[in-house]
């Protein structure tokens, strides 16, 4: 009771309105369908992310075949085409024509045994 003040007691701050139940309801549904929406966008940024990993995947794969065959074809005496021109310095030639990647059409990609389609 010090400077004309008198406590009540019970809970401070302003008291909750009535809230109409039907409105609480379509709020509580309109989150819910707020949430479900994030839900799916999320699901579909993650399996386009999954879609790309896998198709590097199956990029590399491809690549490290043809390495592979080059190898074995080095390993019998043979020079693939695409390393001769590496080595006489041909390669503006043949990067300008077709990357060292695609060796798909040549022959030493004959039994690419990659799962990857």
């Amino acid at each position: 009771m010090m400077g004309g003040k008198i406590k009540k007691p019970g809970k401070r701050g302003r008291k909750p309105a009535k809230i109409d139940l039907k409105a609480k309801l379509e709020r509580s549904r309109q989150s819910a369908r707020e949430c479900r929406a994030r839900k799916k966008l999320r699901y579909q940024y993650l399996e386009e992310l999954v879609s790309n990993k896998e198709r590097a995947i199956c990029a590399l794969r491809e690549e490290l075949e043809m390495y592979k065959q080059w190898c074995s074809a080095m390993d019998q005496g043979k020079i693939p085409s695409e390393i001769k021109a590496l080595l006489t310095g041909d390669d503006q030639k043949t990067s300008q024509s077709s990357s060292t990647k695609t060796p798909k059409n040549g022959k030493y990609s004959g039994n690419n045994q990659s799962k990857c389609t």
